[in-house]
This record gives structure tokens, C-alpha cells and sequence, in this order.
């Protein structure tokens, strides 16, 4: 190249160049389209498209050259901006220089803007080329943003970001939905969540503290809200009078990153996505059940009264949007027979715990409550679930020195982009998903 690409200029910066400015610009190839002696050619990059012209009667070398790429092609285009009526917008470039810098091989796999066209399975095995399509890197876009605002969020609320082991000697849930993983000579697993960990930090004197990072769940969902490998999003505070502290902090939270997102992304989301993230003005409370009874009024009757399963918060979705104006809303109450060991009982009411889900769109984003910070309740809570103390001692250590009142929460990342943009499948979320049946790319 004659050019250096340190001159190269974003795609979307075209559009605010003055007729007749020189630019240099980079990127892959959509689509090239010769009629008559005129070549168009689509050139995408990460900040959008912008169609490129040749004229054979003005450069036949160029249009000869020109006319030898293909789809995904890369090439630098060097060329002078013109205002033009196009479907991309109101620039085009008149190519001067063409550089080819990569070719691809044809046929390709598959075409990236007809992502909608391609079983789910087959767009991720080429995933690299999925990506390219405009509206599935979109969804990466607003993921980056909206966990960067929670992260803006708990920073200014007081947390501290923190980073905890994710090989751990001990279930954090003390189930068996755990990756064994061999650790020298000693059984280990992946960790389920950084639970144990945050509380370690409130024995700490940390008072609050946040972490975004992996999280690992063996269950064999073959669901499309289920992922094997996650990102969560975690909190824990102390001081608290209830699990309602919590509630309002996830709560906030979760509404200025969505408010993040619509105020950055909310015009290109339009563009490409069924629904756009709505910002609620009430997020609506109710026990487990209060749900029970709101479900039961319309006819469905949930098959288990202690819980809510899928298609029970998908229908209370729908009727809390309907009728309380939100798509955004708490359970609170769960049962003491599904929720954790460190989970703080209800005093009054002691099958019944501090607990609560954060519901989006019918699905649930955020699983929280109080937790039990009284060493010798919470020995006596470990062995009603049945679990051996002793595995536990490391963590009841903690709370033998002196353990404030805490609680926390997870929220699932991809859960929260999934529900935002209306988007059937969580995999889509997820840039390189991991399911019970997949292991690669």
C-alpha cells in the first residue's frame, strides 16, 4: 500500500465529510454489484457501511481489478466523497485507489447479514463471519454498555470492584450442578458463583463490593435462556435493615443501565430489534404468593406451589405489564425448600425466606435476598439441607468474628441484554456460547 492505514478513517465518519474531501477507508466487503460499466461495491466495518463506486469509462484498470473481488473481502479504498441518494446513507465514495489486503475464500460458509436465514447451530460454528453482520455485533455493543453502566453505577454507590477464585474445593450451592476439575492431587470445581466470596469480603470490612465474571452451572437445560457459562453480575453490602436494601440498589441498577443503553444505542436498536429497552417509572413488588394467586386468577395453576417455573414467570410478565404498567418487577418470599443455605428465613414465618427474583419480560434476570449472618443458624441452616458442616468451615469462619447484617444479589448479563433487545435465544448473547451440547469454537 502506497497509503498508510494510520490515515484510515471510521466508516460512519464518511458521513460528516464535506463534498469532495479525500478519505481512506478500510474493511470487508458485503456485497459488489457491477451494471454496465459502473461498479458498486458495500464496504462494512465495525462503525457501519458505505457504498463504494468505480467507473469503468473513468479507470478501466481499477474496474478490471475491481471486478475480481468477492463477498468478505478485505480491501482499503482510498477515494474522494460525493453526496449521493443511497440506501446507506446520503455519502459515497469515488474510488481513486483500491487496495486489496485479503482475499477470502469462496464460496464463503455463510453470508453474515443473512443471519436471519441460518440455523443458530450452523451461525455458530462460523461465528467470526456471524459476527460480522451489523445487528449481531450490535448486540455486543450494548452488552459492552450495559455493563459498564452497572459497573459506573456501583462505583458511584460506594462498591468496589473484586476478582475471586473461580476453581473452588467446595460447591458454592453445595448441589451437585458442578464442572469437577483436576487440581493437582485434589478434587476442585468451577465455581457456581463468587457467593462465599463476596461474604467473605463483608467479614472483611469491605462493606460493598461488586464483581463481573464468569459463572459455571452443569445443568443439561436445553433451553433458550440457559447457558452452561455466564456472565454474572454480583453485589454484597452490609448494614442492611432487609433484603428491600438490596432489592433498591439491584433496582436502580438495573434501570440506569438500561436507561444507558436507550440513551446510546436506542435509535440503532430500533433498526434492528423487535422491542427497544423500555425504561420503567414503578417496579412493582409482590410475594411468591401473590404471584401464585395473579396466575391462578387467569387459570393457569403453577404445578408447584413452593416455586415459579418458566412458563409461570413468563405468563406473569404478561399480566404485570397489563395491568401494573411494568415490565420490570420483584417476587419476594421464596421458599425456604429452593433457596440456599446462607439464605436468612423469614423470622415470622420461617418456611419462607428473605428472598427475592428480579423479573424481566417474563424472565428472571436477578436472584437475590438476606443473608443469614449468625454462625450458628447458619450451621444449623447447612445441615437441614442435608450438607456436611465440615466442607463448610472455611466459610463459618467467617462470621465467628464478628459478621455485620449483609445481603446480595446475581444478575445474568446475558439474561439482561437477551430481555432488553427481545431476543429469542440467549446463545445469540453470549459471543462464544457453552451449552451441554457445545464445547467449540
Amino acid at each position: 500500500m502506497s497509503s498508510s492505514l494510520k490515515e484510515r478513517i471510521r466508516i460512519a465518519d464518511v458521513f460528516s465529510k464535506n463534498n469532495g474531501e479525500k478519505v481512506l477507508i478500510a474493511g470487508w466487503i458485503e456485497a459488489v454489484r457491477i451494471i454496465g460499466g459502473v461498479i458498486f461495491i458495500v464496504l462494512r466495518d465495525r462503525s457501519g457501511k458505505v457504498q463504494a463506486v468505480i467507473k469503468k469509462n473513468i479507470d478501466e484498470k481499477l474496474f478490471n481489478e475491481a471486478s475480481e473481488l468477492g463477498s468478505e473481502d478485505v480491501v482499503a479504498i482510498k477515494g474522494e466523497v460525493k453526496e449521493a441518494k443511497t440506501s446507506l446513507g446520503d455519502r459515497e465514495i469515488v474510488v481513486e485507489k483500491l487496495y486489496t489486503i485479503s482475499r477470502a475464500t469462496k464460496p464463503v460458509p455463510i453470508v453474515p447479514e443473512d443471519w436471519e436465514k441460518i440455523n443458530i447451530n450452523v451461525r455458530l460454528d462460523w461465528r467470526f463471519l456471524d459476527l460480522r453482520a451489523t445487528r449481531n455485533r450490535l448486540i455486543f455493543v450494548v452488552t459492552d454498555e450495559a455493563v459498564n453502566a452497572l459497573r459506573e453505577f456501583y462505583r458511584s454507590n460506594g462498591f468496589i470492584e473484586v476478582f475471586t477464585p473461580k476453581i473452588v474445593s467446595e460447591a458454592t450451592e453445595g448441589g451437585a450442578e458442578v464442572f469437577p476439575v483436576i487440581y493437582f492431587d485434589k478434587p476442585a470445581f468451577l465455581a457456581q458463583s463468587p457467593q462465599l466470596y463476596k461474604q467473605m469480603m463483608m467479614a472483611a470490612g469491605f462493606e460493598r463490593v461488586f464483581e463481573v465474571g464468569p459463572a459455571y452451572r452443569a445443568e443439561k437445560h436445553h433451553t433458550n435462556r440457559h447457558l452452561t457459562e455466564y456472565e454474572s453480575v454480583d453485589i454484597e453490602m452490609s448494614f442492611i435493615d432487609s433484603h428491600e436494601d438490596v432489592m433498591k440498589m439491584v433496582e436502580n441498577a438495573v434501570i440506569y443501565s438500561i436507561k444507558k443503553v436507550n440513551e446510546k444505542y436506542g435509535s440503532y436498536i430500533k433498526q434492528y430489534f423487535p422491542r427497544i429497552p423500555e425504561i420503567p417509572s414503578n417496579v412493582p413488588r409482590i410475594t411468591l404468593r401473590e404471584a401464585h394467586k395473579l396466575l391462578e386468577n387467569k387459570g393457569f395453576k403453577q404445578p408447584d406451589p413452593n416455586d415459579l417455573d418458566t412458563e409461570g414467570e413468563r405468563l406473569l410478565g404478561e399480566i404485570m405489564e397489563k395491568e401494573y404498567g411494568s415490565q420490570l418487577f420483584f417476587v419476594t418470599e421464596y421458599s425456604w425448600l429452593y433457596r440456599p443455605f446462607y439464605t436468612m428465613k423469614k423470622p415470622e414465618e420461617p418456611s419462607l425466606t428473605r428472598s427475592f427474583d428480579l423479573i424481566y419480560r417474563g424472565t428472571e434476570i436477578v436472584s437475590g435476598s438476606q443473608r443469614e449472618h449468625r454462625a450458628d443458624v447458619l450451621e444449623n441452616q447447612i445441615k437441614e439441607k442435608g450438607l456436611n458442616v465440615k466442607n463448610f468451615e472455611f466459610f463459618i469462619k467467617f462470621f465467628r468474628y464478628g459478621m455485620p447484617p449483609h445481603g446480595g444479589a446475581g444478575l445474568g448479563l446475558e439474561r439482561l441484554v437477551q430481555m432488553m433487545l427481545g431476543l429469542k435465544n440467549i446463545r445469540e448473547v453470549r459471543l462464544l456460547p457453552r451449552d451441554p451440547e457445545r464445547l467449540s469454537p
